[in-house]
């Protein structure tokens, strides 16, 4: 017998999954070789993520997600980053900024390739920004404070998870 909380959490997953193909967030991604893309190409080639790729390009961060991973990333959407208080992405863009915005957009990274289905039971998850984050699949799948809104976007070197709040360690 399925437990309650197991079927709600997977009821959120389809329903998520669903969304993002209604929407177009979630797309096989290849390339003329019929290979997979990377995290930066997926992001690059969506523009729902055109603010998270000028943020991760001006934090210098483009070799690493493109490297062999594996990673997860929770990919927060233009829309996330607008919930941000006024002139907030603008300055985390300066270059003096650059180390706050690193520690930012590292948080969102996990090492390893975390699919939707290995969250179940997890209640946190190591960040390579060093801190830890909060995961919650009690109602859905929480990060800290950002619904996961569409799981499982393959890439060559991980998986990407679309967040609806940009999530910034403590």
């Amino acid at each position: 017998m399925i437990s309650a909380k197991v079927l709600s959490s997977v009821k959120s997953t389809l329903l998520a999954t669903v969304c993002a193909l209604m929407f177009g967030v979630f797309s096989v991604q290849a390339d003329h070789h019929g290979m997979k893309k990377n995290i930066v190409e997926i992001a690059a080639s969506n523009p729902d993520f055109s603010t998270l790729v000028a943020a991760v390009e001006a934090a210098g961060l483009v070799e690493t997600l493109q490297g062999k991973g594996p990673f997860t990333v929770f990919a927060p959407t233009n829309e996330a980053f607008a919930k941000l208080p006024a002139g907030t992405v603008e300055s985390l863009l300066m270059p003096e900024n650059k180390d706050k915005l690193i520690s930012i957009l590292t948080y969102h990274v996990v090492p390893g390739k975390v699919m939707a289905a290995d969250v179940i039971g997890m209640t946190e998850a190591p960040t390579v920004q060093g801190s830890m984050i909060k995961v919650d699949a009690s109602n859905g799948v929480k990060v800290d404070n950002a619904n996961v809104v569409a799981t499982d976007i393959i890439a060559s070197n991980g998986v990407i998870h679309v967040i609806d709040n940009v999530i910034i360690p403590q």
